[in-house]
């Protein structure tokens, strides 16, 4: 199998080379895995845009690390959440609720989600999991293209300020040790390089969009990956950054704007941003007391944030939900005008 010929684009037609046939859209490309590419994905699709998730693929927790380590397969879990985020058509809220439901009651399925089963079984009967999520983008009728960073299988590792080293995304996203001590670096171990059909999308992207998500665990191990760097510098697209609502304990703790998008920008290659999206709107004190019990607290913006691109854009660009995140449509609107 030639996995760079059997791409992801489940609508795009292709000429006789195999090359997917450019449809005269803006390309945006988004970097990122979990949540935070789920919000944004979502208010894309509803844009005419050419988009492409390209989703990190070092998880260690969860249903992802045990389907992981007994199939020898890479973490589905993000590229479930972005195939279910760019599902469209008739059937798509249907299977939404089928790709992500998790298997609650006791026994060997307890844990797992239906969209992660359904991927690694796809990836064996397709024999290999660039087909898999390929079949899966069909299946779902996705709007896009979904694309693993990297086809290789690493560890992630972080080394705390006071030189603890932490190995496993799983034991850096969920804290054992003092949530409070920052992170010094991150890196992965073995290498692992980038997938030369997502190293593509991002050179020809017009926009390339970076977070919002946990920045260690979810999105610079994106950029960790041999060859993203050189590809995001040898880009002309903007780089857009989207800064986190909340600071997350054993991560961001503590944290400004400023500070997650100085850490991006430190792994990324690139000098500084084009634009940087930054909520600017107030949280119910309610919410924020609930997130307070948890050791999460807003990041608000702060001066020295302009430093880091040509133009900051605020707004209010909270969901009025009972949960601190993102509003998928005014963040989509936002990125769709930006050129």
């Amino acid at each position: 199998m030639n996995p760079v010929r059997n791409h992801v684009r489940a609508n795009a037609p292709e000429d006789p080379s195999g090359q997917a046939i450019s449809n005269g859209m803006k390309k945006v490309v988004t970097i990122g895995g979990g949540t935070g590419s789920y919000v944004v994905l979502r208010g894309l699709k509803e844009f005419p845009l050419d988009i492409t998730a390209v989703v990190s693929m070092f998880d260690s927790g969860g249903s992802s690390g045990v389907l992981r380590d007994e199939f020898g397969v890479l973490p589905p879990g993000d590229v479930r959440r972005c195939l279910v985020a760019l599902s469209d058509g008739k059937r798509a809220e249907i299977l939404r609720e089928l790709f992500n439901f998790r298997f609650e009651n006791g026994g060997t399925l307890k844990g797992h989600s239906f969209g992660n089963l359904l991927l690694v079984a796809l990836s064996s009967i397709y024999k290999g999991e660039i087909e898999g999520i390929r079949k899966a983008s069909e299946l779902l009728d996705i709007k896009g293209t979904v694309l693993p960073v990297s086809l290789d299988k690493a560890e992630l590792h972080a080394v705390l300020e006071d030189g603890t080293e932490i190995v496993g995304e799983t034991n850096i996203d969920i804290p054992k040790h003092d949530g409070a001590v920052r992170i010094q670096k991150v890196f992965l171990n073995p290498p692992a390089s980038l997938f030369e059909e997502t190293g593509r999308a991002v050179k020809d992207a017009d926009l390339v969009v970076i977070g919002p998500g946990d920045p260690y665990t979810s999105i610079i191990p994106n950029l960790l990956v041999e060859g993203m760097q050189e590809a995001l510098r040898e880009s002309k697209g903007k780089k857009i950054a989207i800064t986190n609502l909340m600071s997350k304990w054993g991560e961001t703790h503590g944290f400004a704007a400023s500070d997650m998008v100085r850490e991006l920008l430190s792994y990324s290659g690139i000098p500084k941003f084009d634009y940087i999206i930054c909520n600017t709107g107030e949280m119910d004190p309610e919410l924020v007391a609930v997130y307070a019990k948890e050791n999460k607290h807003p990041i608000h913006l702060d001066d020295k944030l302009k430093e880091y691109a040509s133009e900051v854009i605020t707004g209010n660009f909270f969901s009025e939900a009972d949960i601190a995140r993102h509003d998928s449509e005014k963040i989509a609107g936002v990125i769709a005008k930006l050129s």
